[in-house]
């Protein structure tokens, strides 16, 4: 069985005559209550939190703010000096700020690992950063400390990293070894299909909650075990709104059954006390799924409403904040027919979900040493990667957190899991030793793009470049008249899939393609041209397998003169992971072309001195 995770607070600038029962009253009176024991020693103490959000309650409520026997106290992560690794925690950040401002500052200070964002009460916005050094982190806590953003100070305090603090015990061979829980969790496992439970998210007007409960909670429990699910009411979430989310983790059956329950427990509500005549179905969707929901034109989503009769609406993507990645799906209909679309709807969500933990698998075995985590602070058009927690007990990331299973670390899927809609485990993917290959690709965008690429004084286009760790050159216009501009990155793998991924998001968060419809960009890379009949393969056998497994387009023009290099390009048209996958399979082709040619001019010799 896991432990869960403390956090533990230390407590500063105490007065000589500060007593536990003084500790525990403050805080109680707080409403930040003690249940752990509190250690006290001459002039600080510690306490423990199970719950990562009421340490952080506590840090902002106290630290620097309340006076206890005439001294203001101090209170903060407990982190040894010698435990002071790469994790930091930053708080008090403005709830508007975009992740691309954010990230662009925090790479400013060193190669950032992970983000994730903490979903707490309070107003302004907390994140854990991971690194990639612990002098890096150093710097950053040292330049970031009070930084001032409009009329926000950062907060920021060291994170406790489990990594030096509990080191891996030596792996042992009594009772079968490794416990099933860790084994189901490492690729290919025979529980993945488990891990990739796709819950549903429901949004409900908050004079609904306590009837969703029920007197002592009965009607939570009956709906819970009528359909053999698990509901989390977010009650203590946007304080005051007047919606509130509902997470159920269940089968897609499960989860049907529930927002059945749910609307008839509301519908009932609201004919009893007349507060409303029909009741909306409301979905929650992060935003990468939605373009897929919609469907080409918007084909898919006229096709649900057709099949249900039902009129559907999705809120637009200027609602999208650092605090909501997620859409909202208004569904109006009688309950029959919202009960018909959620089905509908839900199963193009988790279409599109498994899709991506596919692509994402494919992405992390075709770029070794691609650090994924790195990838979950792209703009909100298309924030990369649903989501694994850390350990139980501690806070989610993200208010769309719904992914939370109870295995502390996980392996590729979890990586995508977690950066695309909270935050990943780093560290997933080894990191490479030797200094990998530099590639060139061609991404093609609408001219009327480059501006918003370019960023104003040329800043976004240089965050992009230092946090992808690539080279990016906007090439000029080929006439005056050209709908196209090329971008033309210059970097390893893992380079590319950064800088690609977030052209990719910034067209979208700008509205340069239809909200309904999915970013596809044409994209350009040469191979040499002795490679390029096995790109092709007999009869096209290659090039058609590779747009069946990658759903991207790709076409080797045949007529083409080969460069001064001796190198022919390769068009390659597709949403971001579509030609990710496409980029980085021709790579691997030419690759093997390549080892073979060398292995052949080097057999030669040794043949003939053999002889």
């Amino acid at each position: 069985m896991k432990r869960r995770r403390m956090n533990k607070l230390y407590i500063g600038n105490l007065s000589p005559a500060a007593t536990v029962d003084d500790l525990k009253q403050l805080f109680g009176e707080r409403k930040l209550p003690l249940s752990g024991q509190v250690l006290l020693k001459s002039g600080y103490a510690f306490v423990d939190y199970p719950d990562q959000n009421w340490a952080i309650r506590a840090i902002e409520t106290l630290s620097g703010k309340v006076e206890l026997h005439g001294k203001v106290m101090e209170v903060d992560y407990s982190v040894p000096k010698k435990l002071r690794s790469r994790k930091i925690q930053i708080r008090n950040i403005p709830p508007h700020l975009q992740w691309e401002v954010l990230d662009g500052l925090l790479a400013q200070y060193g190669m950032v690992e992970n983000v994730e964002q903490v979903n707490t009460d309070t107003e302004t916005a907390v994140v854990n950063v991971t690194y990639a050094t612990k002098e890096e982190a150093k710097v950053a806590i040292e330049k970031l400390s009070d930084h001032q953003f409009e009329n926000y100070s950062f907060k920021i305090s060291y994170l406790l990293d489990e990594e030096v603090s509990s080191p891996p015990p030596p792996q042992r061979s009594r009772r079968g070894g490794h416990s099933s829980r860790e084994q189901g969790s490492s690729p290919g496992g025979s529980s993945q299909p488990k891990q990739l439970e796709f819950p549903l998210r429901m949004l409900v007007p908050t004079q609904f909650v306590g009837a969703i409960i029920g007197k002592e909670g009965l009607t939570i429990k009956n709906l819970t075990k009528q359909t053999q699910s698990k509901v989390d009411i977010h009650r203590k979430e946007n304080a005051g709104a007047a919606e509130k989310p509902i997470t159920i983790h269940a089968t897609p059956e499960g989860c049907s059954e529930a927002c059945r329950m749910i609307l008839d427990i509301m519908q009932k509500e609201a004919d009893e006390t007349k507060l409303a005549e029909e009741i909306p179905l409301k979905i929650l969707a992060h935003n990468s799924l939605v373009g897929r929901l919609i469907g080409k034109e918007g084909r898919n989503l006229k096709k649900i409403e057709q099949d249900t009769g039902t009129k559907i609406t999705i809120s637009p993507l200027q609602d999208l904040t650092i605090y909501n990645p997620e859409r909202t799906i208004t569904v109006k209909g009688s309950t029959e027919a919202c009960c018909s679309a959620e089905v509908e709807i839900m199963k193009k969500l988790r279409e599109a979900y498994e899709s991506d933990v596919v692509a994402v698998n494919q992405q992390a075995n075709l770029i070794p040493g691609l650090n994924l985590s790195a990838l979950g602070i792209f703009s909100t058009g298309l924030s990369m990667f649903p989501s694994t927690p850390g350990a139980r007990g501690s806070a989610t990331a993200t208010p769309y957190h719904p992914f939370a299973q109870s295995s502390r670390r996980r392996t590729s899927s979890s990586a995508y899991l977690s950066g695309r809609y909270g935050a990943p485990p780093a560290g997933t993917f080894p990191h490479q030793h030797s200094l990998p290959e530099q590639e060139v690709v061609n991404l093609f965008i609408p001219t009327q793009a480059v501006g918003a690429i370019i960023g104003k004084k040329g800043q976004h286009i240089k965050q992009l470049a230092r946090f992808a760790g690539a080279s990016i050159k906007i090439a000029p216009a080929e006439g005056p008249d050209a709908s196209e501009r090329m971008v033309i990155i210059t970097g390893p793998p893992e380079a590319q899939f950064k800088a690609q991924g977030r052209i990719f998001g910034k067209l979208k968060e700008e509205n340069f393609f239809n909200p309904k419809e999915e970013v596809k960009l044409e994209a350009h890379i040469k191979v040499p041209s002795f490679a390029a009949g096995r790109v092709i393969g007999k009869g096209g056998k290659t090039v058609n397998e590779l747009q069946n497994l990658t759903s991207a387009e790709v076409v080797v023009p045949r007529d083409q003169t080969p460069d001064e290099n001796e190198e022919v390009v390769v068009k390659i048209i597709g949403h971001f992971f579509a030609s990710q996958t496409a980029q980085r399979k021709i790579r691997e082709i030419v690759q093997q072309v390549k080892q073979q040619e060398q292995k052949h001019t080097q057999g030669a010799p040794a043949s003939q001195h053999s002889k």
